[in-house]
């Protein structure tokens, strides 16, 4: 194995030898076939860089994993939402979820004019449905509307009164909702508490006893058709059991409303499949992903169901790493610091859960480089504006490029503005093209809504 396995994200970050004198003793880590040395003197930094590759690999992954049965893969877009990635993702066939008006547009956007390839623009082919679920626990009448005059395939309704809002909507449009209830399963899976959403004292989805008669009430509704059945337990789930029970009882449910005349064609299994943030290994990836379709579809077999999938964080993840730069070294009483010019604001995980993310210098020498802990902190004036704590690391420089890894989900998309900091840019890499798809922010941009 590569001293350097542990540090990359195949196909899309690697360590190649730089080229120049003493080639053989110093290493860049590149995206793709672009150094990202370049793309930061290029784009400056902080910076997000994201693998085509990388996104293409994992997504068809799980495309492959699900192919005995009927299924459509429905993007997560609240793990990344940039239209750049969504049109990219477009192109390979996915469906989207979507939790917001807001996302419905940017999907929109992105499909606007697709490609003669692209399978997205409708479920099934012909003048059927968007292939898009709508899903959330607080739908505006105004995002109804926008959803239902777009045509999406499915809502997934979370309480009596979201039903009652979208027949009412639905008739005022004149605009026929197909919908599935989202159960919530009392399922525990082991997770950040924050991120876990299949118990009863969770606020996602009608508890198991009422999902009968909401369907009931749905079916009576001249606009609204009952199609699905809908569950999602949580996120960054790495133990396949807690899917497979929720589908179990997801199962069971199927059969009973289909006893009682329902015709339910719909299973949206939600998303949530972890990832590794302390080892990655492309192999482990792809036999979870395995153990993942066999956990959720071997309770439907025989049911004929149309599975909806809706990965995010699985595909995007490893597919983006965010750059910085080492502003200043710091020591306070034998306490080492490297202060970088990446903050909280840029990449808000490590404060919000106290996640982990493995982080690596842009550019390693030949040979054991004696490692020494510091703390990687931002420039944002709060104690929790850090990336890591006491972590082991070469002797660096100011000026050192640092790579932190596995940030291309939840990382932009939960970016903000605190301090009157501007959001980084953002660059696709595609083999040896590195394209702009978000430019930094100006102060002039923060600026520019607000009135004296």
């Amino acid at each position: 194995m590569s001293p350097h396995s542990l540090q990359e994200r195949a196909p899309g970050f690697t360590y190649l030898h730089k080229k120049g004198p003493a080639a053989q003793s110093v290493r860049q880590l590149h995206a793709e076939a672009v150094p990202l040395a370049r793309l930061a003197e290029r784009f400056g930094t902080p910076l997000y860089v994201y693998s085509a590759s990388a996104i293409g690999e994992r997504y068809r992954a799980f495309d492959h994993a699900f192919r005995s049965c009927a299924h459509t893969i429905c993007y997560s877009v609240k793990a990344n939402s940039n239209l750049a990635i969504l049109r990219l993702l477009a192109k390979m066939g996915a469906g989207f979820d979507i939790v917001s008006g807001g996302e419905l547009q940017r999907v929109i956007e992105a499909t606007r004019k697709p490609p003669r390839t692209s399978r997205f623009s409708r479920a099934g082919g012909g003048d059927g449905p968007l292939r898009i679920v709508f899903s959330g626990v607080g739908k505006l009448g105004e995002e109804i509307d926008l959803a239902l005059r777009a045509g999406i395939l499915l809502f997934n309704v979370e309480s009596a009164a979201e039903l009652e809002l979208l027949a009412a909507r639905a008739a005022h449009l004149r605009r026929r909702a197909q919908f599935a209830v989202r159960v919530n399963p009392n399922v525990a899976a082991a997770t950040h508490p924050y991120i876990s959403t299949g118990l009863h004292e969770h606020k996602f989805g009608v508890p198991w006893r009422d999902a009968a008669a909401l369907y009931q009430r749905g079916a009576q509704q001249r606009w609204l058709t009952p199609a699905g059945v809908s569950v999602h337990i949580g996120s960054q789930i790495t133990d396949v059991a807690p899917f497979r029970q929720a589908m179990e009882r997801v199962a069971a449910l199927v059969r009973s409303l289909r006893l009682s005349g329902l015709d339910i064609g719909y299973v949206d299994a939600g998303g949530g499949l972890g990832i590794s943030y302390r080892r990655h290994s492309a192999s482990h990836f792809f036999t979870q992903v395995q153990r993942y379709a066999k956990a959720v579809t071997e309770p439907l077999h025989g049911l004929g169901v149309h599975l909806l999938l809706e990965p995010g964080r699985a595909i995007l993840a490893p597919a983006g790493v965010l750059l910085t730069r080492v502003v200043y070294c710091k020591q306070n009483n034998g306490k080492r610091f490297l202060v970088v010019d990446a903050a909280m604001n840029d990449l808000m995980r490590p404060s919000l859960y106290d996640a982990y993310h493995a982080i690596v210098p842009v550019t390693t020498k030949a040979g054991r480089a004696r490692k020494r802990k510091v703390d990687i902190v931002g420039p944002v004036c709060e104690s929790g504006d850090f990336f890591a704590r006491d972590r082991a690391l070469g002797d660096l420089q100011e000026g050192s490029l640092l790579a932190i890894l596995d940030a291309g989900a939840y990382g932009m998309s939960l970016a903000s503005n605190y301090n009157t900091r501007p959001r980084a840019a953002e660059v696709l890499v595609q083999g040896r093209r590195a394209r702009l798809i978000r430019r930094r922010e100006s102060i002039a941009d923060l600026l520019a809504p607000e009135r004296l």
